[in-house]
């Protein structure tokens, strides 16, 4: 049953991929599940503008979406140049229509690219100062968690549980993209947002 479900999984098609996308917010963390479903489904690898475009799509989807220290306005159009040389360059209709999808949300959320270089997020989405983080005492240890973060930022601890103050669970801040995959599954309601209001963070520039 969970073979048939990973083959399930792996076969969805582009048009799939892009209604699950879209149901995200956020242009940039919709593009970035986009891109990892993208590369999770089977690839003929026939091609570096797309085999290689889309990798490096993620890598920069995922520093602008955690704002780290060194993204730049470079990254946004490096992004875009990745996007046209996969639509110009890729062999296959779905790897044009994967620079296409990415393209897209760039031409028509300019701006909430753009705000994400000051570590703001307009839909909240993934906000750089925005944490998920797992409550022990709401955490059942089912390890759900685990299974669904892509981006392997949850790690277990139940080896060193016996420890005192050991996490069953802990999500890494610097790898977790705010993604939201672990909320949908966490069947008792174990992980808090913890976040700041775009207000304060404007008002206070001085601290980004």
């Amino acid at each position: 049953m969970i073979e048939q479900t990973d083959i399930e999984q792996k076969e969805k098609n582009l048009e799939d991929i892009r209604k699950e996308a879209e149901e995200k917010s956020c242009p940039v963390q919709m593009v970035l599940y986009f891109i990892n479903e993208f590369l999770s489904g089977p690839m003929c690898g026939k091609c570096f503008p797309c085999s290689l475009g889309t990798q490096e799509a993620k890598i920069l989807l995922i520093k602008i979406a955690q704002h780290l220290d060194n993204t730049t306005v470079s990254d946004i159009a490096a992004l875009r140049r990745i996007a046209e040389i996969m639509i110009q360059a890729s062999r296959c209709k779905k790897g044009k229509d994967a620079g296409r999808f990415i393209a897209e949300q760039l031409n028509k959320s300019p701006a909430e690219f753009s705000f994400h270089l000051d570590g703001l997020c307009a839909k909240k989405e993934c906000l750089f100062r925005t944490e998920y983080i797992i409550n022990p005492d709401l955490c059942i240890m089912c390890g759900k968690c685990l299974e669904a973060c892509k981006y392997n930022a949850i790690i277990s601890n139940l080896k060193t549980s016996l420890v005192p103050h050991s996490l069953p669970f802990e999500i890494r801040q610097k790898i977790c993209t705010r993604c939201g995959e672990c909320l949908k599954v966490c069947p008792s309601g174990a992980i808090d947002i913890i976040t700041i209001d775009i207000e304060e963070l404007v008002s206070t520039p001085q601290q980004l």
